[in-house]
């Protein structure tokens, strides 16, 4: 059976379903990625921080949000996510809501393949821009709230290269569910740079999650949705035991934009690390080290920019769980109570398999900062 090890926990009907609507959201984006379902799939749209936004991105966010909000009630239901519905609800985007609603209904029609109920009649445009729409929560230190990053890695889904769906759940400012979808990251093969120095991609994708306190993380293959079973386990993952730092793997960011490579390249010799880096679009960086395929992750975000907690809450509580260390560049755990961005990060981030390795990056943060520019 499905989590059997927390089926009395405490958030086990939180992390059950959240774990069956990435599963969905995983076969929504591998199908739009082979053009096989909606009209238009491949729309993509540049937003005004000129990051691209896709049907997937809305289709996603529209089908969680009716799911999750269908499982625990409308009023019980609070939701922070990366996309409005500004675009969609213009009335030029009449061909761009379609291909948006084909996507998200001909996707809820399959619900109960994945141990979920779908709606009685399909939804109209109207109610596709509600489900997105009431996406609009900031978060906070009070109540519940859900945080949805839709396609985490926009431009590695467009490039047909590693994305995420990242769905967590925060209760009184602490993570305390994380899922992790990963159309692209083979359940069964380990991720390696190819000669583009991008991740190698696998036809079979997986689910990474967890619960604060398990003390494990859990990872499954991908349901094909094509009337294939449930799997019946989930293999426990769990970080690398590799502590030297000539033997470690570190993932960074693939954009310049938003991270300093050459600052990350300095700490990784100061620190004596050999391997070159991978680098991985979304918060699949994070699920390499949860299962063991790299030992350390660094970002040093330029000045002015503001980390957002979607892109980082359930990736952050898997690494944990599977037995790994994430903190600022500080040391200080990060903190996700203050709204919608990681207000009062020290630095940048560091996650790494294990105390040692993330003692090391810290200590040469701390002794090469003053010099860095950033």
């Amino acid at each position: 059976m499905l989590m059997d090890a927390i089926a009395n926990h405490k958030y086990a009907k939180e992390l059950q379903v959240g774990v069956r609507v990435v599963q969905m959201a995983c076969y929504l984006c591998q199908k739009l990625q082979k053009g096989s379902v909606g009209p238009n799939p491949d729309h993509v749209i540049s937003k005004d921080d000129d990051s691209p936004v896709t049907v997937a991105d809305w289709g996603v966010q529209a089908m969680i949000s009716w799911m999750l909000t269908e499982s625990f009630g409308r009023e019980n239901v609070s939701i922070v996510a990366e996309e409005d519905t500004q675009t969609l609800a213009d009335a030029a985007a009449t061909s761009l809501l379609a291909s948006v609603v084909a996507t998200v209904n001909e996707t809820l029609a399959l619900a109960p393949r994945f141990g979920l109920k779908g709606p009685a009649t399909p939804l109209n445009g109207s109610q596709v821009l509600d489900a997105i729409s009431r996406c609009n929560s900031t978060g906070g230190r009070v109540g519940r709230h859900w945080v949805l990053d839709p396609v985490d890695g926009t431009l590695g889904f467009v490039r047909g290269d590693q994305y995420a769906v990242a769905l967590a759940l925060i209760d009184h400012g602490q993570v305390v569910v994380g899922v992790l979808g990963c159309p692209n990251y083979s359940s069964k093969r380990k991720l390696v740079n190819n000669n583009n120095n991008s991740s190698a991609l696998e036809s079979e994708g997986c689910v990474m999650y967890t619960s604060k306190g398990s003390g494990q993380a859990w990872m499954q293959p991908l349901v094909q949705g094509d009337g294939s079973e449930w799997p019946s386990s989930a293999s426990i993952i769990r970080v690398s035991s590799i502590d030297n730092p000539v033997m470690a793997t570190f993932c960074e960011p693939v954009e310049k934009a938003n991270s300093n490579h050459s600052y990350s390249a300095g700490i990784a010799h100061r620190v004596g690390l050999r391997k070159q880096p991978l680098r991985v679009y979304s918060m699949v960086k994070y699920a390499a080290i949860a299962r063991g395929d790299a030992e350390i992750y660094m970002k040093f975000a330029k000045t002015g920019y503001k980390e957002k907690i979607w892109d980082h809450a359930a990736g952050v509580l898997i690494v944990e769980e599977a037995g790994g260390v994430v903190t600022d560049a500080g040391g200080r755990p990060l903190d996700f109570s203050k709204g919608v961005y990681l207000e009062g990060l020290d630095r940048g981030i560091v996650a790494c398999s294990g105390v040692n390795l993330h003692d090391k990056i810290i200590g040469a943060v701390y002794a090469s900062w003053d010099s860095s520019n950033l």
